[in-house]
């Protein structure tokens, strides 16, 4: 965790570099550049002070806040590009997101845990929950995607009507997951830290003649120790406010960087742009993971990608309905089928709750190749 720390405290150099050579016009491709590698600290300094807070408010709306803004610096990203009119951009960073944290980021954790430990558990149950909501959403992109194809001559207005429907049904969906987690089901989500505490309560029993007065310290020490919110909150306001001005200069010169770097725009948003936004958070799954912690690793990884799917999403395309850049859920027919074959084999590899390196093995294979059919793609046929 130092490494990581000491590495997103260096990064951070880029963003008076990056505003530097917005100002004195050092070259779109070196504000790109510079704009991406500062957003990744940025976007790491947001998920600390989320967590932070969350501590404070408690179990329900610290949960909320960390779904709220578990994905705030890909929603960014995404919501400038939409404002810029760049619709493409926007659709295949979503599909990015959802393939990256459930093929890159699961298999990373996957692989390097099961390195370390031969074989790593992890509740089956909220694997099949989580598997049920990433079909759900597959059907959600297939369908608009379908009608497009399967219809002659759709009208554009029959397309976004249908989309803007869709996306609300998926906020709906996404609210009701919250609601199953945090308050009416709470116990499957809390089962690894319920044989914790049940551990600790039967070590405790032994030492149950402790003074009064130790137990006074335990519990100032537990005050002392709390997350301070006026120091956490201005992080988070200070760390998004600085992401969305970052994210201003990566989106205005992506199009000039992309080319002199001779990627296509599909590739930058599938696989660039993903990566850059979820930087942290596949550091902390990693993380955890070789912690033989897999049942976070697991929660962090297919989390990010159902609140891609069932909110973020929804919420560009009633962004673009409100703003007047209208976004469908129509894809193109790779980002359909990257999407699907990316819950497929995740679905397949998770199903039984246990993972070892081989399975992290082949959600990464599943990455690198579906990666090269992107960077292939413009120049098929």
């Amino acid at each position: 965790m130092l490494i990581k720390n000491l590495i997103f405290y260096g990064l951070l150099i880029f963003v008076p570099i990056s505003l530097a050579a917005y100002w004195f016009g050092w070259g779109d491709l070196t504000v790109f550049i510079t704009a991406a590698l500062a957003i990744i600290p940025l976007a790491g300094w947001m998920g600390t002070s989320t967590e932070k807070i969350a501590v404070v408010l408690g179990p329900s709306w610290g949960g909320l806040l960390n779904a709220t803004f578990g994905n705030a610096t890909e929603l960014i990203i995404a919501l400038i590009a939409l404002n810029e009119g760049l619709i493409s951009v926007v659709k295949s960073s979503v599909v990015g997101s959802i393939i990256s944290n459930l093929l890159l980021v699961l298999g990373l954790s996957m692989l390097l845990g099961g390195i370390k430990y031969k074989e790593q558990d992890f509740q089956p149950v909220i694997a099949r929950v989580n598997a049920s909501a990433m079909n759900l959403a597959v059907i959600a992109i297939l369908l608009p995607t379908a009608v497009e194809f399967t219809a002659n001559d759709v009208a554009k207005s029959t397309l976004q009507n249908l989309s803007d429907a869709v996306a609300i049904i998926l906020i709906a969906v996404y609210g009701l997951t919250l609601l199953f987690s945090m308050k009416t089901h709470t116990y499957l989500y809390d089962a690894g830290t319920s044989d914790q505490e049940s551990a600790a309560h039967d070590a405790g029993a032994n030492d149950a003649d402790a003074s009064d007065k130790d137990k006074e310290k335990t519990a100032a020490a537990d005050a002392e120790s709390a997350p301070n919110l006026k120091l956490w909150i201005p992080v988070l306001l200070g760390a998004t406010v600085t992401v969305a001005a970052e994210s201003e200069l990566l989106v205005n010169t992506l199009e000039s960087a992309t080319e002199q770097i001779g990627l296509s725009q599909l590739f930058t948003g599938v696989i660039l742009l993903p990566i850059i936004g979820n930087a942290a958070e596949h550091a902390t799954a990693v993380t955890v993971a070789m912690k033989d912690k897999m049942e976070l690793a697991v929660s962090v990884a297919v989390g990010s990608s159902l609140q891609i799917a069932l909110f973020v999403a929804p919420v560009l395309v009633l962004a673009g309905w409100l703003w007047g850049k209208p976004m469908n859920l129509s894809f193109a027919p790779l980002e359909l089928l990257a999407v699907a074959v990316a819950v497929l084999i995740t679905n397949s590899i998770s199903s039984d709750g246990r993972s070892n390196w081989l399975e992290g093995t082949m959600l990464l294979a599943t990455y690198a190749i579906l990666g090269l059919a992107f960077y292939f793609q413009p120049t098929l046929g």
